[in-house]
């Protein structure tokens, strides 16, 4: 269905998926197409949309404190050590998706994280498939936006071969997405002139 933007009560014209759901709002203005450069939060994210995979991504926003509580706010470090044990615990936990392929994924693809980030990092790594700068799409229709493109393609092609569990490339393009790698807010969004021009700011760790 070909949906354009929407204007809201507030004045704003925004992209028709979020309507009217304040969490979903609030994710799509400050969060959704602001460049991510940071090692960590591209793992948590990747991570997420891997767990979204057969549901909403609201589904998911609703469970995110959840799951970082869970998985130890994404710090690959901890979750390479995941036991069994651990596993057992997070299946048992009914404020996360409760997937046990899913949860062995994020122990892999944290592993194969750590081994980039010896490398150069795993920001460097994706980021230069985009040459360091987000690609600007001029969509004006939910229509016109692609599932899928050759470089989430290509992008899949290179995590799967690292290790990364759950990225095909439907997976890696919303990723890139939500990450600002590229920007598919809709030319008429307020968003679409603002958020590639931003840098997203470190989210500040909870305290232990």
């Amino acid at each position: 269905m070909s949906r354009a933007a929407v204007v809201h009560p507030d004045g704003l014209t925004r992209c028709p998926w979020p309507g009217s759901d304040p969490l979903y709002v609030a994710y799509h203005d400050t969060e959704w197409g602001v460049p991510e450069y940071d090692d960590r939060a591209l793992y948590e994210k990747l991570i997420l949309d891997g767990f979204q995979a057969g549901l909403s991504w609201i589904t998911i926003l609703r469970k995110r404190e959840n799951f970082r509580r869970a998985f130890d706010d994404f710090q690959p470090e901890k979750i390479a050590r995941y036991t069994d044990k651990k596993i057992h615990a997070l299946m048992n936990d009914v404020g996360i998706v409760r997937n046990r392929a899913k949860i062995e994924g994020t122990i892999l693809s944290a592993k194969s994280w750590l081994k980039i980030q010896e490398e150069g990092g795993f920001s460097k790594l994706l980021w230069d498939f985009m040459d360091g700068a987000p690609k600007v799409n001029q969509f004006k229709t939910t229509a016109s936006v692609p599932a899928s493109t050759p470089l989430s393609i290509k992008v899949s092609k290179e995590l799967s071969a690292r290790g990364f569990k759950f990225v095909g490339p439907t997976i890696v393009y919303a990723f890139m997405q939500a990450t600002g790698m590229v920007n598919d807010h809709l030319v008429t969004c307020f968003c679409h002139e603002t958020c590639s021009g931003k840098r997203r700011a470190p989210r500040l760790k909870p305290p232990k």
